[in-house]
């Protein structure tokens, strides 16, 4: 099929809800995807950040492939063998105590479970959550997020959310009360324009719920699986939640999240929460090969490095455009003067795909698999972009 034909197709029958951009990507292969006439890009928007080993990732092919002709799915009112090997690998990397785990198929999934059992453990309704934050699109997860663009058309929402300033531990302060159940927060803001949590901040936060009975949870959907330069970001600052949400690079770009649980969290009881296709074998097999990638290939310590080098040189780029450049590991926001939307075009069509994040934030979310050759191009091919 063409571009056109599939474009044309697609069109006719997709929700409408998408905006979408005129190039339908057929092939992927590493940090590098192919659309349909044949062209080939660097992609450094990854799968919104769920290809973080690339597409198509030998090891993870197999493992599917292999899972596939022995057992697809199995709900968990069956013990399976993938998910009791997963559930072990996974709370053995988790940060702290978090020994226990929530299986499910997305981030805002995992989100909600994080909610859900926030309040089921505390008795307690109260979410404090932060300004420019986003944590999903479901009803639990859509309340959390900050934005009016995506929670207005909804509206009313689940109820007893409160937003603070993000980085800001006094205004933190005035909001938790007796009736909060948790404090849920982003350790590095994506989608709210690439804003890292201060240390002393987070820090804060999980003082402020120990003394209050409110837990902390951490949303790592994004910054999770080496993102950052660590496996977690929270691993960063030393500091560690109650509930964690993982997702998108969980299962190497398939379909994968969890809800990850520490000890004030307590017993959960039967029936209070499931999915249908939480943990199945299928992308328990992927998980696993992607936790085994990951410390093969020491892609955390690989995007800390990467990530230090493209900071520092996009940092030094000499135009008037750029406000400002932040990030950590290879999660990097690049603050404009001017709306981003053109900049991405430009991008495009020189070959490089990126994200926004927000009407002025250029966000590059490249694989971790990416070569250095293609990271200089992507460097370069900004600076070009936004000089010319």
């Amino acid at each position: 099929m063409t571009t056109t034909s599939i474009i044309d197709l697609e069109s006719t029958h997709t929700s409408g809800v998408y905006p979408k951009r005129p190039v339908a990507i057929v092939r992927g292969q590493g940090a590098r995807v192919w659309d349909a006439d044949g062209r080939e890009y660097i992609d450094c928007v990854a799968g919104q950040g769920a290809a973080n080993l690339g597409h198509s990732h030998p090891a993870i092919v197999r493992a599917i492939h292999e899972q596939a002709e022995r057992l697809i799915t199995c709900p968990e009112i069956f013990y399976n063998d993938r998910r009791a090997e997963l559930l072990a690998a996974l709370t053995e990397v988790a940060p702290g105590d978090l020994n226990r785990a929530f299986l499910c198929n997305s981030g805002a999934e995992a989100v909600e479970a994080a909610i859900k059992f926030a309040r089921l453990s505390t008795g307690r309704t109260r979410i404090v959550a932060a300004k420019q934050g986003f944590h999903g699109r479901t009803m639990g997860a859509l309340s959390a997020t900050w934005s009016p663009k995506y929670r207005r058309p909804f509206q009313p929402l689940v109820p007893d959310f409160v937003h603070v300033p993000f980085n800001d531990a006094d205004a933190l302060a005035e909001a938790v009360n007796e009736q909060t159940a948790a404090v849920l927060l982003e350790v590095v803001q994506g989608e709210g324009g690439v804003h890292p949590a201060e240390r002393e901040y987070l820090a804060a936060a999980r003082t402020l719920c120990q003394e209050s009975g409110a837990l902390l949870i951490f949303d790592e959907v994004q910054t999770g699986y080496g993102r950052t330069g660590k496996m977690f970001a929270c691993e960063h600052v030393g500091v560690e939640p109650d509930l964690m949400a993982i997702a998108k690079s969980m299962a190497g770009g398939f379909p994968m999240g969890a809800c990850l649980i520490g000890p004030r969290v307590g017993e959960l009881a039967r029936m209070t929460h499931g999915s249908t296709f939480g943990g199945n074998p299928l992308a328990c097999a992927a998980a696993l090969a992607t936790l085994r990638v990951m410390e093969q290939e020491q892609l955390a310590e690989r995007a800390a490095r990467l990530g230090a080098w493209l900071l520092e040189r996009l940092k030094g780029i000499d135009s008037r455009m750029i406000r400002e450049v932040r990030g950590l590991g290879l999660m990097i926001g690049i603050d404009l003067r001017v709306k981003v939307t053109p900049i991405l075009k430009a991008l495009h069509e020189r070959g490089v795909l990126a994200l926004p994040a927000g009407p002025t934030v250029l966000r590059l979310l490249p694989p971790l698999v990416i070569s250095e050759d293609d990271l200089a191009r992507v460097a370069d091919t900004i600076e070009e972009t936004i000089s010319g």
